[in-house]
């Protein structure tokens, strides 16, 4: 079972508060695959192989690290891929359409497929009848459902804790389908609360996380560090994600690491945890999708880009 660092925050902004701050480096584990989404592929790549399929397809939006990943595990294991891309205007110059985008691009240098669909077939990603139509033109497959989480990813990210993580109170991750948060929950100890920050707006992933969990498990919903909703940034979220750079020397995603840990902060500051809490936040990676923020806010003129 892979184990990832966990690393000390020394924050300015937070020298004279009495709890301890540490981030665990999953964005490390691999340079490609990073973070959730290695743990969320592992038994599915796993069940993939041993069901001889030679293909896997998977959904997400242009930006998606979870598309990137599914990629280059595809090359790694010799696996075709075919990513189902919400945005069927995409689909009217596709070349252009992958040369304008950082994570397409990457995910097409690992030879991933494309087909651009509209929102409203978008939507269908779960109807059998659709999975069906999909099967007609690429042929037999191994499914992955957007963001990778089913039963089998929460079983990877179950291995995230490690016994040297239970003397932590607080767990804090960001929240997208809620299937790595799942996982925290049901290996967390009895003594530790585990705490989502959600990247959309909504509260509909409780539902989705108490679906995967084991029930009387210690853990909370924080939805209010959305900033706008999912992918929404301003120049304060932009502004923190810099700071943080540059103080500790570690790159946060803006989509999801990064408001999760303007979050903790801000939590810390008006007191949420306990004198002397010991806090463990969860780096779930994402970092490819920072080139791609960087290119979105280029297109609006934006007077700020992530370092």
């Amino acid at each position: 079972m892979e184990e990832t660092e966990n690393q000390e925050l020394v924050l300015n902004r937070l020298r004279n508060f009495d709890v301890g701050l540490f981030i665990k480096r999953e964005d490390k584990i691999h340079p490609q695959i990073s973070g959730n989404k290695y743990r969320k592929l592992k038994y599915n790549i796993a069940a993939a192989l041993a069901e001889n399929k030679k293909t896997l397809l998977s959904f997400g939006g242009a930006f998606s690290n979870h598309i990137s990943a599914v990629a280059a595990v595809g090359k790694m294991h010799n696996l075709k891929t075919i990513g189902i891309i919400r945005g069927e205007e995409l689909g009217a110059n596709p070349d252009d359409s992958i040369q304008a985008n950082p994570t397409l691009q990457l995910a097409e240098a690992n030879g991933m497929r494309f087909k651009f669909v509209s929102r409203t077939d978008y939507r269908l990603k779960k109807e059998a009848f659709f999975i069906d139509q999909l099967k007609d033109e690429f042929g037999d497959f191994y499914l992955i459902p957007e963001g990778g989480t089913n039963v089998l990813a929460i079983k990877g990210c179950e291995e995230i804790l490690k016994p040297k993580d239970q003397n932590f109170d607080f767990i804090c991750a960001a929240m997208g389908t809620g299937g790595t948060l799942a996982g925290l929950v049901n290996s967390a100890g009895e003594n530790q609360t585990v705490l989502g920050f959600s990247a959309l707006k909504g509260d509909f992933l409780k539902a989705e996380v108490d679906k995967f969990t084991i029930p009387g498990k210690k853990w909370s919903f924080i939805d209010q560090y959305h900033f706008g909703g999912f992918a929404k940034v301003d120049e304060e979220i932009i502004t923190f994600i810099n700071d943080f750079k540059l103080e500790t020397n570690i790159a946060l995603d803006p989509v999801y690491t990064g408001k999760m840990m303007y979050g903790i902060v801000d939590l810390i500051e008006k007191g949420y945890f306990f004198p002397g809490a010991k806090i463990l936040a969860v780096h779930t990676g994402g970092l490819q999708g920072i080139a791609g923020m960087n290119t979105i806010l280029a297109k609006k003129r934006a007077a700020y880009r992530i370092l």
